[in-house]
């Protein structure tokens, strides 16, 4: 019927080039479990992906032959519906993938570009996400918000507490390994967070070179000292105030100097 509602997005494909590119899309996500599409493609790739672990936990011949007509080479990857994702979601009443927004991946095209993924996966953006969150606010002594306790309390409910708090110790460790070691032995600063002290950079002598000048080692004391970056935040101030300068005095014509001088005298 003209104008009737439309259920699906065509995808600007015919039927047979929509439905292969949905299968592939679905393969792909069994593979890896987590992929980079548009956002049309990967909200209709979600229905088919919903679809195929319904009919893993049905786990019968019909639900078989159903899923290798979805899936390509399925004597590849049946194994791992059947098995890997039937077990992960057999508690699950739904929901078993996940759609989310991202930015465009290139500047140029600024299509709507989305993840899909299964949930409680390997991959799973939200929960290490979530784990990163409540491990920044553990070393910055910030009490959780309310939306973080909503997301703590989504994640861990079919995958456990015990894996969720060795993600956010993983994190807390990296974010300490990326600081540096902490200084005053891990003292806290007036406002409660701890003071930690910057890397300073390792600087290699190239093959075949002799020994540093005497600027390289004047910079490697002022790093130690901690004084660099007052010392060139002082040079880059000077540098731009001579460059403004000089752009000003050739914008002023010659005329307009000499008529200041001589009004000067």
């Amino acid at each position: 019927m003209a104008g009737g509602l439309v259920k699906y997005r065509h995808l600007s494909r015919d039927s047979a080039a929509r439905q292969a590119l949905l299968r592939g899309l679905v393969t792909q996500l069994v593979h890896h479990e987590h992929i980079v599409t548009t956002h049309a493609k990967a909200k209709e790739a979600q229905r088919l992906a919903e679809k195929l672990v319904t009919l893993a936990k049905k786990d019968n011949e019909t639900s078989r032959r159903s899923v290798q007509g979805i899936l390509y080479e399925p004597q590849q990857y049946m194994p791992k519906v059947f098995g890997e994702l039937r077990k992960r979601y057999e508690t699950r009443k739904g929901g078993y993938t996940r759609v989310t927004r991202t930015e465009p991946r290139d500047k140029h095209d600024q299509a709507e570009t989305s993840i899909l993924e299964f949930v409680d996966g390997p991959k799973d953006t939200k929960f290490m996400m979530t784990a990163k969150t409540v491990a920044r606010d553990r070393l910055l002594g910030r009490t959780a918000t309310p939306v973080t306790v909503m997301n703590v309390k989504k994640v861990t409910a079919y995958r456990g507490e015990r894996e969720f708090e060795e993600m956010v110790q993983r994190f807390m460790l990296l974010s300490q390994e990326d600081a540096g070691p902490p200084l005053d032995g891990g003292q806290q600063g007036s406002n409660g967070r701890p003071h930690w002290e910057p890397k300073v950079a390792n600087f290699k002598m190239p093959k075949g070179k002799g020994a540093p000048g005497q600027s390289a080692v004047n910079y490697l004391a002022r790093v130690q000292e901690g004084s660099v970056h007052e010392t060139e935040a002082s040079e880059l101030a000077d540098i731009e105030r001579k460059r403004i300068e000089s752009l000003a005095a050739d914008i002023v014509p010659d005329s307009h100097k000499r008529g200041g001088e001589d009004a000067k005298q």
